[in-house]
């Protein structure tokens, strides 16, 4: 594709403007490290010595990360943790990266949402993944504790120029509190952006989604194979959705923009040659497409600079940022 590098650069310089708020399922991604020393005795597994443990912002609290990092933490978040020993490290870690918590609502019937990922290495070797734990509470949200967060978002949502609906469907985003949100932001002529991976169509009157292609398939309901089928897509999209755009993240293929009145645009992977690590990509772009959006930037150059982020991120072990600067940068050098 043919785009304009000007007006390129001058969006990515308007992306510190915006201010964005995200409501999901608050995550924390635990990083245990450790020197793989010998083989136990009393089972046949790996003993590793540990090197470090790193807290990192995983799911909704991943895009709220990589908003942070690109508008000086002009960020906040709702959603629930639990009263547990993780808590306080997602707090520490919400703080540490500039981002306002005030939306957390404490669930002592609930877990911290937390993904601990184990990984060894040898003197030889790169740091490779052993085992992930898991762990999250089942189920929608109590009553009371969805209450709360209507009330939340009732308070803080006026203060944004975009929400950020990201679901990983743990429970934190009910029926009620899409609904409640999503009018919400179209009363105070907010942007709306949907990060979800299923019942797309259930979405109604945002502004825009960014579902990768497997969970574009599944709502749909037709298998994607060519660019015709991209186009399908998007349109049975957008009439179900009422969406102004929607923005479909085809790994390797790169990405497929839909505007109404059969509006398409393909945009082609930015690097295709120094992939690491695909974790949180997804959260990446929806970040970053969102907050460009709410800088007043077209789907088509929000799309273009989300890719942009991406191909930064993908070259980092684990849940990734990146920064303005390193966005101006890899533009440079398309």
């Amino acid at each position: 594709m043919n785009f304009d590098k000007d007006k390129l650069i001058s969006s990515i310089k308007r992306l510190a403007d915006a201010k964005v708020l995200v409501v999901g399922d608050l995550a924390l991604d635990e990083m245990i490290y450790g020197d793989a020393e010998r083989i136990s005795r009393e089972a046949p597994v790996l003993i590793l010595q540990h090197t470090k443990t790193k807290h990192i912002l995983g799911g909704a609290s991943n895009a709220a990360h990589n908003v942070a990092t690109l508008n000086n933490g002009k960020v906040g978040v709702i959603g629930v943790a639990g009263n547990d020993y993780h808590s306080g490290f997602l707090f520490d870690t919400f703080k540490d990266a500039n981002i306002n918590c005030d939306g957390i609502v404490i669930d002592k019937d609930r877990k911290t949402i937390v993904k601990t990922r184990i990984s060894g290495s040898i003197t030889t070797s790169i740091t490779q993944q052993i085992v992930r734990i898991d762990r999250q509470s089942k189920g929608y949200i109590s009553e009371k504790t969805e209450a709360e967060l209507i009330k939340r978002i009732e308070k803080l949502l006026p203060d944004y120029d975009a929400v950020i609906l990201s679901n990983y469907h743990i429970g934190t985003l009910t029926p009620a509190i899409i609904k409640y949100t999503t009018d919400l932001a179209n009363k105070l002529n907010k942007v709306v952006v949907v990060d979800a991976q299923r019942d797309l169509g259930s979405y109604k009157n945002v502004t825009s989604m960014t579902p990768n292609l497997p969970d574009t398939e599944k709502s749909v309901g037709f298998e994607i194979k060519t660019e015709e089928d991209l186009k399908k897509a998007g349109d049975k999209l957008l009439a179900q959705t009422d969406a102004k755009s929607i923005l479909i993240t085809c790994g390797a293929d790169g990405m497929f923009v839909t505007e109404p009145n059969q509006k398409y645009q393909k945009i082609p992977v930015f690097n295709k040659s120094e992939v690491f690590d695909v974790t949180g990509a997804g959260d990446t772009v929806t970040a970053v497409y969102s907050l460009a959006l709410a800088s007043g930037v077209d789907p088509v150059y929000s799309a273009i600079i989300g890719n942009v982020a991406a191909s930064i991120v993908v070259r980092q072990f684990g849940c990734a940022t990146t920064t303005v600067e390193e966005l101006l940068n890899a533009v440079e050098k398309l």
